[in-house]
Formats: structure tokens, C-alpha cells, sequence
């Protein structure tokens, strides 16, 4: 049985434990409050572009971008995987790979070849063991729009050279404080919402197109493709700081209770102790 020093003890670790894990779920509460602001400032901006893009996608028939066209035959496919740097969040991290890992077994029969790209620590971590990783990014402490810029920079790249077919990308989107949903969406070749693309597809144009919707192209595809990813990586930065808030106020309650229980155990050890010395002292007493 452990002595009252050793209970004690624990009680102590217990107790200091609890301090982490109550100022980790503030610092989360915080952080969770301006990312979800941002998340929600950035969605509408987003539904509008895919609506422009629509609207000139099936007006002007005859207007290309190289970002928009599906290659002659698929070979390769990336898939972007986004994931927090730091743990301590629950499942947040673990449900994204599975997400990517699910749909890589799914698309794994219609491509050559699947290359991995990771944002975050841990799918980093996870993918450099297993099959590799072309390119990764880490350390993002708060999305910047820099930040998608250089993702879209690289896939862009990739697939004007031909080097890939289709692309991917994987992220926890954010639903509530309570509820992070894995997501899967399609970045290239890169197509405007299917609703967004058929509603009112007999209705005038909203709006003049100037010079030409082939220089309005250019502008918007790379645009739609940066705001894409800077979307999902807001998504994931709200979903991280929300998962982390619920699982630090989980450990917060589970240390009260280990508290408790310790407190408890630690009472009886005293008391027991406490009878065993008076037994001893009657029964000294009874012997003279």
C-alpha cells in the first residue's frame, strides 16, 4: 500500500498537471475565437469566386486556362494532407489520415502513381515513414494567405509541367467547437461548384465581362486555387484550436476526478494510521 508521503505526492503531480492542461484550453479558447472569425469572414468570399467562375465557365464556352483543363490521360495524382504541427488534440490529426488514407485506397486504381504532399507536423511524421513525401510544410503558427500562395505555387507548377494529373486535398473542416468533419475536396484540375455551374444556366449574365474572359480567367483560376487551400488550411486552424479546447477541458475534468479519488485514498490512509497509533498507545497502556 502506498505511504501518506507517496499519495501526496501524486496529488501534487496531479495538481500541477491540471494547471497545464486549464491553461492550455484557455490559450485554445482564445485562439479558437479569432480563428473562427477569420473562417467565417473568408467563406463567403469563396462562394462568390466559385460563383463568378461558374457564371463565365458556361457563358463563354470557347474561354480556357490550363488549370481548368483535365489531362488527356491520369496518371498521377497529389494529394496535399493537412494536419496540426502539435498534438494534445484528440483524434483531430488521426481522423485527416484516415480521410487521406481512405481516399488514396479509393483513387489507388485509377492512377500509376500517388504522391503525398503534407502540411503539418504530424502527417509529415506519418507519411515520411510509410511511402515518402515530395514536399511539406511546417511550422505555421497562423495561416497566412502566403502561406496558400506558396502551396498553390508548387501545384500549379506541377501540373502545367505535367508532372501531375489531379490533386487532392485532405483537411478537417470546421463545423463547431464540438465537431471537426475530415474533408476531401478536388484542387486540379480546378472546377467550380457543380450547383454553382448548372443553376440558371439559361439566365442572362449577371455582369460585363472586360477586356475578355480569357484575361478575367487568368486572374481568377489562380486566385480560386490559393483562396481553395487558404480556406481548407483556415478550416484545419480553427478545427485544431477547437479539437484541442475540448480535449484539454476532457483532461481538465479527469484530473478533478483522479483528484478526488486521491484525496479520498489519502483521507483513509490517514485515519487507518491514525487508529493503528491509537490501538498501539491503549494497548501500551493496558501492559503497564
Amino acid at each position: 500500500m502506498a505511504s501518506l508521503k507517496d499519495i501526496k505526492r501524486r496529488i501534487g503531480s496531479v495538481e500541477n498537471t491540471q494547471k497545464i492542461t486549464s491553461a492550455m484550453r484557455m490559450v485554445a479558447a482564445a485562439k479558437l475565437r479569432r480563428a473562427q472569425d477569420a473562417i467565417l469572414a473568408a467563406r463567403p468570399y469563396a462562394q462568390k469566386m466559385y460563383a463568378t467562375l461558374g457564371e463565365i465557365g458556361r457563358r463563354q464556352k470557347d474561354a480556357e486556362h490550363p488549370l481548368l483543363q483535365a489531362h488527356e490521360t491520369e496518371t498521377v495524382m497529389e494529394v496535399i494532407v493537412i494536419t496540426s504541427d502539435r498534438g494534445l488534440c484528440g483524434a483531430f490529426n488521426g481522423n485527416a489520415i484516415k480521410a487521406a488514407d481512405r481516399a488514396i485506397k479509393e483513387k489507388g486504381s485509377a492512377f500509376n502513381e500517388i504522391v503525398i504532399s503534407t502540411v503539418g507536423r504530424k502527417a509529415t511524421e506519418y507519411y515520411t515513414k510509410r511511402q515518402g513525401v515530395v514536399r511539406s510544410w511546417t511550422g505555421i503558427a497562423s495561416v497566412g494567405f502566403h502561406d496558400a500562395v506558396e502551396i498553390a505555387n508548387h501545384l500549379s507548377e506541377r501540373y502545367n509541367a505535367g508532372e501531375i494529373d489531379h490533386a487532392l486535398i485532405v483537411y478537417n473542416e470546421f463545423v463547431s467547437a464540438m465537431t471537426q468533419k475530415p474533408n476531401t475536396d478536388q484542387l486540379l484540375p480546378l472546377s467550380p461548384a457543380q450547383e454553382i455551374a448548372d443553376a440558371g444556366a439559361t439566365d442572362p449574365i449577371p455582369f460585363e465581362i472586360e477586356p475578355d474572359a480569357a484575361g478575367l480567367l487568368n486572374v481568377l483560376v489562380p486566385q480560386a486555387l490559393e483562396f481553395s487551400i487558404y480556406r481548407a488550411l483556415l478550416e484545419n486552424q480553427a478545427g485544431e484550436h477547437a479539437a484541442r479546447m475540448t480535449a484539454m477541458e476532457s483532461a481538465t475534468r479527469n484530473t478533478e476526478d483522479i483528484i478526488k479519488s486521491l484525496t479520498l485514498k489519502y483521507n483513509r490512509a490517514r485515519q487507518a494510521a491514525i487508529t493503528r497509533e491509537l490501538v498501539e498507545i491503549v494497548s501500551g497502556a493496558e501492559a503497564l
